[in-house]
């Protein structure tokens, strides 16, 4: 499975809306804020062998699985429901049919709901089809930063995702697949925060992180303008999630600032500069002859990328400084595209697959 069509800035595209002028006042935003920082358990039967309608676990009395559909192969259509949010999550899940750890993968600011997912814009079936680990990948979770949000929000409901993938979500996996409970995380661009924020609050939970593009700053103004810039994208109000700007919570969740709180997990971070790479030729992947795609993943994508590219090396320098294991690939060309993720998907796998025994 390879990308097929740009959705190499996918917190700009993946957003719902995509109309010239929401790009255009997204980027600049961005152009602003990047003019400042350049400035400044036990295993039961093997899921091959369900029945694909029949549920697994009954929901009623909380979390559980509500079915699962076999999709060919090793691949399955997974639903869940959540108690915590009251809602049945999508799962895509790759199942090797034997008693092995996990890789759960978090998509971007659309949450791989408006297309913009691990499945679609990358390898990641073929990829993993002849290793030892399940990977699973949450189909929602749209501008949320996969984190649990101090209220509900009027357009974007209800969310706990921190419980839902750190208390919910593994344990039921565990039983229904057969996985070993070892685990890893990995995330892009919004979610890259995502994972490691999630390893901050559940120690232990993921051995392993990798995080792909992200802004890892949220403690300061500049960074909440970030964060509140991806959520008004798709109307949702950052203060429902972390409380106003300057509430403690937001430092709270700054995994620059709580770099500490990551010694003991491995930790696999890239960004690029934001200046055209390999991957910005015509025949690149996403791009396919097409100039005008050419031209907006260089133009809004590396401007994208050098934001992140300046929020990410404080992170590294940090780790650096606390002398807690960090592989760093910041990479002097690159966009927010997915084809670089998907390179850092490839070069992380050694060190997450020895995390967790795959």
């Amino acid at each position: 499975m390879t990308p097929t069509r740009e959705h190499g800035t996918p917190d700009r595209q993946d957003a719902g809306p995509t109309t010239s002028c929401l790009r255009c006042a997204r980027l600049a935003v961005l152009v602003s804020i990047a003019a400042c920082l350049l400035g400044s358990t036990p295993a039961v039967a093997s899921a091959t062998r369900m029945e694909p309608a029949a549920p697994v676990f009954a929901a009623t009395a909380g979390s559980g699985i509500l079915s699962v559909k076999p999709l060919g192969g090793r691949q399955f259509d997974v639903t869940v429901y959540s108690a915590a949010m009251n809602r049945p999550i999508p799962l895509w899940v790759s199942h090797p049919d034997a008693s092995a750890p996990a890789l759960y993968l978090l998509n971007g600011v659309d949450g791989g709901e408006n297309g913009g997912a691990w499945t679609g814009r990358s390898d990641v079936a073929s990829f993993f089809a002849d290793k030892n680990v399940n990977v699973v990948v949450p189909m929602a979770g749209r501008a949320s930063y996969y984190t649990d949000w101090e209220r509900d929000d009027p357009v974007l409901g209800r969310n706990k995702w921190a419980t839902f993938l750190t208390r919910e979500l593994p344990p039921i996996l565990d039983a229904a697949f057969g996985m070993t409970g070892r685990n890893a995380i990995a995330g892009v661009s919004m979610s890259a925060t995502s994972v490691l924020d999630l390893a901050i609050h559940a120690p232990g939970v993921y051995r392993a992180v990798g995080s792909f593009s992200g802004c890892a700053r949220t403690g300061d103004p500049l960074g909440q303008a970030y964060v509140s810039s991806q959520l008004a994208l798709f109307g949702g109000t950052a203060a429902n999630m972390w409380g106003p700007p300057g509430d403690p919570a937001w430092a709270d969740h700054d995994p620059s600032l709580q770099a500490e709180r990551l010694r003991g997990t491995q930790v696999y971070i890239s960004a690029g500069t934001g200046l055209p790479g390999p991957h910005e030729g015509l025949t690149s992947p996403g791009i396919d002859g097409n100039v005008g795609t050419m031209l907006d993943r260089v133009a809004v994508g590396g401007v994208m990328e050098a934001v992140i590219g300046q929020c990410t090396r404080p992170l590294v320098d940090r780790l650096h400084a606390l002398n807690i294991p960090v592989v760093a690939n910041l990479a002097p060309v690159g966009t927010h595209a997915w084809p670089y993720w998907q390179d850092s998907l490839h070069d992380s796998w050694p060190m997450m697959a020895a995390a967790i025994g795959a």
